[in-house]
């Protein structure tokens, strides 16, 4: 460690500034994908299914919500 003393940044001018309001525009992720889903599964399946997501070259993430959507489209959708 060299000693030295780390400096804060500076503060701003006012509260309303500061604090982060949600007003400014979302990430499209957030708007894609707003609710976590939680599944137990065994680890052996895990396995399967991240060596899966990696031999098509895609995220877990992906890879399952690409099945979900197969297996339960949209009402009203030709697919």
């Amino acid at each position: 460690m060299s000693g030295g003393r780390i400096g804060f940044g500076g503060r701003p001018g006012t509260p309303d500034s500061w604090v982060r309001r949600g007003d400014g525009p979302a990430t499209p992720k957030a708007d894609l994908y707003t609710a976590r889903l939680t599944v137990d599964i065994t680890p052996e399946l895990r396995g399967r299914i991240r060596i899966a997501a990696f031999r098509r070259g895609v995220t877990i993430a992906v890879l399952l919500r690409e099945l979900l959507d197969g297996a339960f489209p949209e009402e009203g959708s030709s697919s």
